[in-house]
C-alpha cells in the first residue's frame, strides 16, 4: 500500500536544479535507502516529503492523518531541556503532560496541595488520551539508547544529542521514518541496536546513509538520485552495485556513439563504482600484506581523486607507549597500556562514545601528561589533523580559499596545481569553487576538509570520524588512498566497512580502561572476540 507519493517533482536553486520531473513512491513495511553525490538534494527531497520546503512544482500526495518523522542531518534541539523532556516533546502536547508528570513525581513533596491537584490534573489527561502507553514508549526508548533521562541536553556532545534527537523521532510509532545520516556520532553498539531496532520497525522507511553495512543490512530498495532524477533498484545494496555499474557501462557505450572524448570523461566522473570495483582485488591485497607485517612484528615484539603529500619519511618508530595510564575523576580512562607505532601502520580506534578515544591520541600526540607511564615519540613527525567538527571552517570564506590561502596554486606532492584543478579531483565545480562556505551541505563540508588537509605535507595523519557525511564514491576513493598512504594513520571510525577496508589493526576499548590490540579490522576483532 503506497503511504506517500511525489509525481513530477522540480526544485531548483538558483540555475541548479536538483530535481527535475521525478517520481518516487513509499509503500508500507519497505526500507528504502537513498543515495546520491553529496549536494545531489538527498536532504532536499527529504525536507519536501517532511512538508518543510516546497517543490517549484509537480504534486505531492499522503496518505490522510500520515504520522511521519524526521531525524535531520543536524537537529536541533533546545538546550534547557532535560533529555527526559526533549524526547517526550516528539509528542507534542501529550509529550508536555507526560514530562511535567515525571518532575512533579519524582520532586513533588506530598504535604503540596497544588502539586498533588495538578498531579491528579495529569492522570486524567494522561488517561484519556492513552498517556500510559506513550510515557512507557518514552522511558522504554531512554533506556535502549542509555540516555540518562534528567540530564541536560546543554551538558551533551554532538554524538549524544543525535541519540536524543533519534529518540525523539522514535518516539511517536511513526508509519514513516525519515532519517538522514543517522549513524552519524553513534558508537559501534548504538548503530547494531538502530539496526535491530528498524529492521523489527513495522513502518517504512526511507534513508540517507554512509555506512555500507547499515545500508547492507537494512535496504530492502535502492533509490539513486542522478542528474535530478530518481531511479529505483530494486534489492539490497550490493545489488545495487551490479546492476549500476552494468547500466553505467552502457550509458559511457551510447554516448561513445556521439563523442568518444565526452565518453571517456564521463567514465571517470561517473563510473566511480565499476572503476574501484576492478581496483579491489589489488588494494585487499596490499592490505592483508601490511596487516601480515603488522601480525609479525607483533609476534616479534610480544572518482573523486584524492593524492596524500606523506611528507618527509618518519623514523621507523613513530610513537611508543609503555605503561602508560590515565584517569579523570578517579575513574581509570586508560590504564597499563602499551603499544609500539611504527611507520606504515593504520590503526583503527574503536570503543563507545566516551570511552576515551580522543583521550588517548592527545596521550600518544603528547598533548596530555599520563598520570604514568612513558609515551615516546620518533623523529621527524609531521602531524596533521582532520577535525570532525568542522570548527576550523570560515562559513564567509570562499571553497577556493579555504583550500589556498587566497592564493591561485596549491603545493601537492612537490608540484604545483591550480586551486580549480585540485577541487575538481574533490567534486568541486568552479562556480562551487567560488562559492561560500555557508552554503555547501555537509557532505561538501567533508570534501573541502579533505581537500585542505592533504594539501598539508604529514607522515602522521589524525582522523576522527572522517567517513562522516561522504558520499560513497568519496568514501571509496578516500578508503583507497589511505591504504596506498606510506605514512602513518590513526583514525576514529564507528564505520564498519571502513576499518575492514583500510586499518591494519584496530585498537578496542574494553572498559575500565584496558584497551587491547587487534590485527586486521573490525570483522577481525568480531572474530577474535
Amino acid at each position: 500500500m503506497p503511504l506517500l507519493r511525489l509525481t513530477n517533482v522540480s526544485i531548483a536553486f538558483g540555475t541548479h536544479a536538483l530535481l527535475k520531473n521525478a517520481d518516487f513512491q513509499l509503500d508500507a513495511g519497505e526500507r528504502v535507502g537513498l543515495l546520491g553525490r553529496n549536494g545531489e538534494g538527498k536532504s532536499t527531497l527529504m525536507k519536501i516529503i517532511a512538508g518543510n520546503v516546497h517543490a517549484d512544482h509537480g504534486e505531492i500526495w499522503q496518505q490522510p492523518e500520515l504520522k511521519l518523522a524526521w531525524l535531520e542531518q543536524s537537529p536541533v534541539l533546545t538546550s534547557d531541556m532535560s533529555i527526559y523532556d526533549a524526547v517526550a516533546s516528539g509528542l507534542g502536547d501529550l509529550g508536555k503532560w507526560i514530562a511535567r508528570y515525571h518532575h512533579l513525581s519524582l520532586h513533588m513533596q506530598f504535604d503540596d496541595e497544588q502539586a498533588l491537584k495538578e498531579l491528579g490534573d495529569l492522570q486524567h489527561e494522561l488517561e484519556s488520551h492513552n498517556g500510559w502507553h506513550f510515557q512507557q514508549r518514552v522511558e522504554s526508548t531512554l533506556s535502549r539508547l542509555d540516555l540518562p533521562p534528567d540530564a541536560m541536553v546543554s551538558s551533551l556532545s554532538g554524538g549524544w544529542k543525535r541519540r536524543v534527537a533519534l529518540a525523539q523521532a522514535l518516539v511517536i510509532d511513526p508509519e514513516v521514518l525519515l532519517l538522514d545520516e543517522p549513524t552519524n556520532h553513534l558508537d559501534l553498539e548504538s548503530i547494531t541496536w538502530l539496526e535491530e531496532q528498524l529492521l523489527n520497525f513495522q513502518g517504512a522507511v526511507l534513508f540517507v546513509t554512509h555506512d555500507r553495512s547499515f545500508l547492507q543490512k537494512l535496504a530492502t530498495r535502492i533509490v539513486d538520485l542522478d542528474r535530478g532524477q530518481l531511479v529505483s533498484w530494486q534489492g539490497n545494496y550490493e545489488d545495487y552495485l551490479r546492476r549500476k555499474a552494468a547500466a553505467l557501462e552502457d550509458e559511457a557505450n551510447q554516448n561513445a556513439e556521439f563523442d568518444k572524448k565526452l565518453a571517456a570523461e564521463e567514465v571517470w566522473i561517473r563510473q566511480g563504482v565499476k572503476a574501484r570495483r576492478t581496483r579491489n582485488e589489488g588494494r585487499v591485497r596490499a592490505l592483508k600484506r601490511l596487516r601480515d607485517e603488522r601480525s609479525e612484528r607483533r609476534n616479534v615484539q610480544g572518482t573523486s581523486k584524492l593524492t596524500l603529500d606523506r611528507g618527509d619519511s618518519s623514523g621507523k618508530k613513530v610513537i611508543e607507549a609503555v605503561d602508560v595510564s590515565f584517569a579523570y575523576d578517579n575513574k581509570p580512562i586508560v590504564k597499563n597500556f602499551s603499544t609500539l607505532i611504527q611507520r606504515g601502520d593504520k590503526i583503527g580506534l574503536i570503543g563507545p562514545n566516551g570511552a576515551g578515544k580522543s583521550t588517548l591520541l592527545k596521550l600518544l600526540l603528547k598533548e596530555l601528561e599520563p598520570d604514568s607511564g612513558v609515551v615516546e615519540q620518533g623523529t621527524r613527525l609531521q602531524v596533521a589533523y582532520f577535525d570532525q567538527l568542522r570548527e576550523q571552517l570560515d562559513p564567509e570564506m570562499t571553497v577556493a580559499d579555504t583550500v589556498a590561502d587566497g592564493n591561485e596554486f596549491v603545493e601537492i606532492a612537490g608540484n604545483q596545481r591550480h586551486v580549480m584543478s585540485y577541487l575538481s579531483d574533490f567534486l568541486f565545480a568552479p562556480a562551487r569553487a567560488r562559492s561560500p562556505v555557508k552554503i555547501l551541505s555537509g557532505g561538501e563540508r567533508n570534501r573541502l576538509l579533505l581537500a585542505r588537509l592533504f594539501t598539508k605535507p604529514a607522515n602522521l595523519i589524525i582522523m576522527d570520524e572522517p567517513t562522516n557525511d561522504l558520499d560513497l564514491e568519496t568514501l571509496e576513493l578516500l578508503e583507497e588512498k589511505l591504504v596506498d598512504y606510506e605514512g602513518t594513520l590513526l583514525v576514529v571510525s564507528h564505520d564498519r566497512a571502513f576499518l575492514d577496508n583500510v586499518v591494519t589493526s584496530v585498537l578496542v576499548f574494553e572498559g575500565e580502561g584496558v584497551i587491547n590490540d587487534y590485527v586486521g579490522g573490525y570483522s577481525d576483532w568480531l572474530a577474535y572476540s
